[in-house]
């Protein structure tokens, strides 16, 4: 008999709840951690969480091992991670988790937006883990869901298709194996830089949030956002920002997935037009938009998808107006500094390389910080 493997995941959220509930309904071991104990106290109660879902989709009350805010417990045993954050929380978790991580286990964010694995690795390296892990990331998030209560969640669709890649990239089959039956739907993605530059949450997030800035605030979010929100000339501005990330991954050498593509790979979606492409996601259908514009679609999204971006076009030589653009008035309407507080390629520790280089490092895991080069 197969052993049964143990998932930590760690994060309580929308995305954290629903893919616990999920992964207990389908018979793993997991437990779930969260740092603010009182947000998971409910679950602890009750034991679990209770899943809705689409019409023959998963659901059903999914047992939970343990639940808890001690990190140290939640990775005691854990063979696969599971991190299911706003990727502006991935560094404090590279740290918090860092002294307590053992050989042989596996770390998976989901999603990596763009450079996560590359600054979780960097963190590590400054903490002087000397844990021999396997660090991976998704390309995006395989689930469309929400939480519904403090131990409800709901799943609104469920990805056909997530490419994740491990770093290095010699490791993604390891992964892959790891996660095969849970999630078939994982597939090799290359490496953290294709997956990286892959990253849709950098179009459709915070450029269809801040283009209805009027609409957010005067309703609360009270409107289906990709639905009403995505209109001709909202998507056309999403075109152009799609076109530009594409550009700054052939610079990388790169043949980045399109958004039209994503869509037919992701939700078998298809039309002329990606405000087409748009509505005939079914998934997208009673999806609200966010509540405020305090959200993580504009402080995760910017900072740690469309800044890592524009970091690579700077570097090798892109112009990417559009998206500076709509770095700037989040920073404005935040009041924050968002080019600072980013995904910068200094802090991601490869500011210096060259595109080889860079390769070589995502491939291999062999950085040239430590090689000496």
């Amino acid at each position: 008999m197969k052993k049964k493997k143990n998932y930590t995941v760690i994060g309580a959220g929308n995305g954290g709840k629903a893919m616990a509930a999920h992964m207990a309904l389908m018979g793993c071991r997991v437990t779930l951690y969260n740092r603010t104990y009182n947000n998971v106290e409910m679950i602890a109660e009750r034991g679990g969480i209770y899943l809705e879902s689409f019409e023959g989709g998963p659901r059903g009350f999914g047992e939970i091992v343990l639940i808890t805010s001690d990190i140290q417990k939640a990775l005691d045993g854990a063979n696969i991670i599971m991190v299911v954050t706003p990727s502006s929380a991935h560094r404090d978790i590279a740290r918090l988790v860092s002294p307590h991580l053992k050989d042989g286990q596996i770390i998976i964010l989901h999603p990596g937006r763009t450079g996560g694995t590359l600054e979780f690795a960097a963190v590590l390296r400054q903490r002087k883990c000397t844990a021999d892990i396997v660090l991976a990331e998704t390309e995006t998030f395989i689930y469309a869901s929400r939480s519904e209560g403090p131990a409800q969640a709901r799943i609104f669709a469920i990805k056909e298709t997530v490419p994740l890649a491990a770093l290095p990239a010699t490791d993604t089959k390891v992964v892959l194996e790891a996660t095969r039956d849970v999630y078939p739907q994982f597939i090799d993605g290359v490496n953290v830089l294709h997956v990286g530059l892959n990253n849709m949450g950098a179009i459709f997030h915070p450029a269809l949030t801040l283009l209805n800035t009027g609409w957010v605030e005067s309703t609360h979010g009270n409107f289906e956002f990709y639905i009403e929100g995505a209109t001709h000339s909202v998507s056309r501005v999403l075109e152009v920002l799609d076109r530009e990330r594409i550009t700054v991954a052939s610079s990388l050498g790169i043949r980045a997935r399109t958004a039209m593509e994503w869509l037919k790979l992701a939700y078998n979606a298809e039309g002329e037009t990606l405000y087409e492409a748009i509505h005939n996601q079914t998934g997208y259908s009673g999806i609200k938009a966010p509540p405020s514009l305090n959200h993580r679609y504009l402080f995760e999204d910017i900072p740690m998808s469309l800044d890592p971006i524009a970091s690579f076009a700077a570097r090798y030589g892109v112009s990417v107006r559009c998206m500076e653009s709509i770095v700037r008035i989040g920073c404005i309407i935040h009041s924050t500094d968002y080019w600072r507080r980013g995904r910068t390629l200094d802090k991601l520790e490869i500011k210096e390389l060259s595109v080889s280089e860079l390769t070589h490092y995502v491939n291999t895991g062999e950085h040239p910080r430590q090689l000496g080069w």
